[in-house]
């Protein structure tokens, strides 16, 4: 938790570099959105514009609500600066939870936040003076930011059917971030040694300020005491000694002046050297990032082999079961056809037991229907003989009427002569009246006539119209009658008629049903043969069938003989009708004639 907390404090560092309006100082203070959404603009002002930073709420105080919504929208915007303008896609980076922050100013989801910024910043345009400005931090600063940096890039991949440039950037990316590392691995020996180096300088200087300081108190010694020059006095020893160790200490102040020119000499040939490494690091890299792609196709191509040798076993193992797979197939096959004949045998057995069923429930609809029809017809029967004798006595008045038809047709013969007479005297009377008075009118010659005509004649001719006209009446009224009579008659008989047709066609559909029934009790009976107790079952059913059948055939016989007798009947009355309506006419053109 120290390490984790230490890494927020310097990614909150590297925010504060960004140099936005809202403070930041805090964990607290970026939890509401504000400063990320000033740095983003800060990264790319054209993407996160102000249309978009106005979609932040900046006055958000204690409500986590408010702070969740915007580090929302903070999130989906990084994520798609991401994917639209670097074209890079982060798989397996653990997204922040940006409830946590908003809610409970989680440290760890923030960090999380902030190097996904740090992300953007490194892979912008202005990305060079991002990465200037982290150069100018601290190393432990450097170090966090960095390592925050590489975790973040490890995630991410390039989009999808993207240009090649992005490939290009990625690529070239990660290789300056491994030469900064080197860079920043060489410099740090570099300055380490040269530490080295200035703390052996600064121990040279304080041994000779140490031994100048004691040359000084030896000089003053020497002065006091006696001549130094002597050497065998106690002074010129020491001098002589002092001497001596000042020339070592020079001779080792030359010494280590020398290691240290050529120490730098060896830093600048190492500085060359380092660049020289640089660009073989760039070549080595190169074919490093080669040979990796080459061992991933070799661990691909390895990975198919496995595979196929895997699938190979596989197949053999499925060849067997494949065997097994017939084996089985034929015995299921085999039980498929012992089923199916049972089943066929059960469903064979289930029909006859449902015809068996039906017929005998059609056979007590057969019994009653055969009553109905008996007591149906014994009523027609009677209405038959009603009929009948209606008819005998209708055919009776007809007979009679028929004799005074032909009375009356005489009685019109006998008086159409006399009529015909009549008019041919009256046709002499005109002739002679007409050769009497030639200039007369037609009117004066009938007057004439008229006046000429005998009483006798005239009063006759009275007497043969009333009687003519009372003949007539009471001709009309029996012919009508007749007439009505008649067509109620016929119109009965057609009536009857046609139900007795229709009971005719019930009777043969019934009849065919019947037939269908016994023809299907036939064939059970031979497809049951061997089962005595059905079969005895069945020839009873076979037998009421059959019997029914002829009582059915019976009143068929019946019903047509009944038909055969109402047809003349019917066919005498439709004459009769026809020959009355013609009658009618003939009598009243008559009348009208005389």
């Amino acid at each position: 938790s120290t390490k984790r907390s230490a890494k927020h404090r310097m990614q909150l560092c590297k925010i504060q570099t960004f140099g936005v309006e809202a403070p930041c100082k805090t964990v607290e203070d970026l939890t509401s959105g504000v400063v990320m959404a000033q740095v983003l603009q800060k990264i790319d002002v054209v993407y996160f514009s102000d249309a978009w930073i106005s979609r932040i709420k900046p006055e958000v105080g204690d409500n986590w609500r408010l702070k969740i919504s915007n580090l929302k929208k903070i999130l989906k915007g990084i994520l798609d600066y991401n994917q639209e303008v670097l074209g890079q896609h982060i798989n397996d980076f653990t997204l922040p939870d940006v409830n946590l922050i908003g809610e409970h100013s989680d440290a760890a989801e923030l960090g999380r936040m902030l190097q996904l910024i740090l992300g953007c910043a490194v892979n912008c345009e202005q990305k060079q003076e991002y990465i200037q400005t982290i150069m100018m931090m601290e190393e432990s600063v450097q170090h966090v930011v960095m390592t925050a940096i590489q975790e973040l890039m490890s995630k991410e991949t390039p989009v999808t059917g993207g240009n090649d440039s992005y490939v290009d950037l990625d690529r070239q990316l990660k290789k300056t971030v491994e030469e900064l590392n080197d860079a920043l691995a060489t410099k740090e020996e570099i300055a380490q040694r040269c530490r080295e180096l200035d703390m052996q300088v600064a121990a040279l200087q304080e041994e000779k300020s140490s031994l100048l300081a004691e040359n000084q108190v030896l000089m003053e010694r020497l002065n006091q005491s006696d001549s130094i020059e002597d050497i065998n006095s106690p002074a010129g020893r020491r001098h002589l000694q002092l001497q001596t160790q000042l020339e070592q200490l020079q001779e080792e102040t030359f010494r280590l002046e020398a290691a240290k020119d050529d120490y730098r000499i060896r830093c600048e040939e190492l500085e060359k050297e380092l660049l020289d490494v640089k660009s073989q690091n760039e070549e080595l890299t190169s074919l490093a990032d080669e040979a990796q792609s080459l061992k991933d196709e070799m661990d691909v191509l390895r990975h198919s082999s496995d595979k196929v040798s895997k699938l190979e076993g596989t197949v053999e193992h499925y060849k067997k079961k494949l065997e097994d797979m017939g084996l089985l197939r034929r015995q299921n096959k085999l039980m498929e056809e012992k089923h199916t004949a049972l089943m066929q045998t059960n469903v064979g057995l289930e029909e006859e037991l449902r015809k068996a069923n039906a017929a005998k429930a059609q056979l007590e609809t057969y019994k009653r229907q055969v009553v109905e029809l008996q007591n149906r017809l014994s009523e027609e029967s009677k209405k038959a003989d009603k009929m009948e004798f209606e008819y005998k006595r209708l055919k009776e008045k007809v007979d009679s009427l028929q004799k005074e038809k032909d009375r009356m047709r005489s009685e019109r013969d006998s008086l159409k002569e006399t009529i015909e007479e009549l008019h041919c005297v009256q046709a002499q009377e005109g002739q002679l009246t007409s050769g009497l008075f030639p200039l007369g009118s037609n009117d004066g010659s009938d007057s004439l006539a008229a006046e000429i005509t005998t009483p006798e004649i005239r009063e006759h001719l009275i007497r043969l119209q009333h009687e003519n006209k009372m003949l007539k009446l009471a001709q009309e009224g029996s012919d009508n009658e007749k007439i009505a009579l008649l067509q109620s008659l016929l119109e009965d008989a057609n009536r009857r008629k046609s139900e007795l047709e229709t009971e005719n066609r019930l009777i043969n559909q019934r009849l065919m049903e019947e037939q269908s029934q016994v023809e299907e009790l036939q064939k059970t009976l031979q497809e049951q043969g061997s089962k005595a107790d059905d079969s005895s079952i069945l020839k009873k059913k076979y037998e009421e069938h059959m019997e029914k059948l002829r009582d059915l055939n019976n009143e068929l016989l019946k019903k047509n003989a009944l038909i055969d007798e109402m047809e003349p009947k019917y066919n005498t009355s439709s004459e009769f009708t026809v020959k009355s309506e013609y009658v009618k006419p003939a009598d009243i053109a008559l009348n009208d004639s005389v």
